[in-house]
């Protein structure tokens, strides 16, 4: 008797250590501290933008003008053209290059360029972008494009495998500029008009904020390349604020909070009527959760608008949920956007300062990637988000508290398995 039950001991001794090695784990990713951030001043006073600034180390630019881009049918197009009219250099970063229509015509638009004589130089995350096709690489340094690998894994370098450049800048002679959600794969192609075509959002920006997100390309490009040479304008970044005033900030992973953590908990600290958050993936750790019951505490309205079941990781989606309870009990509305999947990552705080980039409110945005925002004090701007995110309210589901509370068991255990990698994913 002894002997048949060995094996089985062994296997329970197993998974016992295996489980117990997870809880360790699991417990170390927990937030070992809660930041609690208020703002001294609101979103109306003229020093928020230099105030914030001085707080999160982020780079700061005036004179700027900005172009939102919804979906594939106005970004693409908007990104090709300045890729063609480009005279002297181009630079793009990016997590996903996938095979398919868009990425021939990237593709072939570095081709053309680099052929006539403009600098052309590639940044693609190891992970995100290992779809890549060979012969698209093939072609562009034969071309003579530069295309680096960020964090390209090793058997030696395994520790660093969770580590990824989520960033999407292209920059066209240090002069005009996207960022956003969207990457190079066909599923941002269209209108958002099926299941099969993503909604998102990108911005062009032109202005000295160009040069600092072409800043944060050479960042992550030094880290991949054998010898970098950054290229030198005539002209610095100008100093003088106004009407496009804009704060670039970009993170990589460390021990604490990274800049963009606490630019994501000051811009809600800074609100005194009204914040909306655009957001895939959206996953609370506990600084953010005391953020935003704070500001609900102190009247503001908080309305969050994610990905529905039509996702891409549905995992993710469950630990989000785990979430919603306690966001509805505070008094946040939320809502789950119907028609596909949406990706898009935009905050809207009063009607006066818009964030947007290539983060997302979640751990791994915040804590674990590469990732690159701007916050950006321009009245236009944020209405134009405004009405995407009304738009985007009316083919989405709003969850009240009643009826998540009459959700099945099936999912409250979901929800609950998946909520104890929230910090993880």
């Amino acid at each position: 008797m002894s002997n048949a039950f060995g094996p089985l001991r062994r296997l329970s001794i197993i998974g016992l250590s295996v489980a117990a090695a997870l809880a360790v784990a699991l417990a170390i990713a927990q937030d070992q501290q809660t930041l609690e951030i208020r703002s001294a001043i609101g979103s109306d006073d003229p020093r928020a933008l230099g105030y914030v600034a001085r707080l999160v180390g982020g780079g700061l630019s005036g004179g700027n003008s900005f172009r939102a881009l919804s979906n594939g049918d106005e970004i693409f197009p908007a990104m090709l053209d300045a890729i063609a009219a480009a005279r002297r250099r181009i630079v793009l970063e990016t997590y996903i290059y996938r095979g398919g229509k868009i990425a021939e015509k990237f593709t072939s638009a570095f081709e053309a360029a680099a052929r006539r004589g403009v600098d052309v130089s590639l940044v693609v995350d190891y992970f995100g972008s290992d779809s890549m096709s060979r012969d698209h690489v093939q072609r562009l340094r034969a071309a003579g494009c530069k295309v680096a690998t960020f964090n390209e894994s090793r058997w030696y370098t395994l520790e660093e495998v969770n580590y990824r450049t989520h960033r999407k800048i292209l920059v066209v002679d240090g002069e005009i500029a996207f960022t956003g959600g969207v990457g190079i794969a066909d599923y941002w192609m269209g209108h958002a008009q099926d299941n099969e075509h993503w909604r998102d959002t990108q911005v062009e920006l032109r202005g000295p904020i160009a040069r600092l997100l072409e800043g944060a390309f050479y960042e992550n490009y030094i880290e991949t390349d054998d010898v970098v040479t950054p290229a030198v304008d005539e002209s610095d970044i100008s100093t003088a604020m106004g009407d496009g005033d804009s704060l670039v900030v970009r993170s990589a992973p460390s021990g604490g909070s990274s800049d963009l953590k606490r630019l994501y908990l000051l811009a809600i600290a800074i609100a005194r009527q009204k914040i909306d958050i655009q957001s895939p993936y959206f996953i609370l750790d506990s600084s953010g959760s005391w953020s935003l019951k704070e500001a609900l505490a102190r009247g503001v309205r908080v309305r969050i608008l994610m990905e529905s079941d039509l996702t891409d990781a549905r995992p993710v989606k469950y630990s989000s949920r785990a979430g919603y309870e306690e966001l509805l009990e505070s008094g946040a509305e939320l809502y789950e956007y119907q028609p596909t999947m949406m990706h898009a990552k935009v905050m809207v705080v009063d009607d006066r300062w818009s964030m947007f980039g290539s983060a997302n409110f979640d751990n791994r945005s915040l804590e674990l990637n590469d990732e690159l925002n701007v916050l950006a004090r321009n009245e236009e701007l944020a209405g134009r988000f405004t009405a995407d995110f009304e738009k985007d309210l009316q083919v989405s589901n709003r969850i009240t508290l009643e009826k998540w509370q009459r959700r099945s068991w099936l999912d409250r255990a979901r929800e609950r398995f998946w909520g104890w990698f929230a910090e993880v994913f």
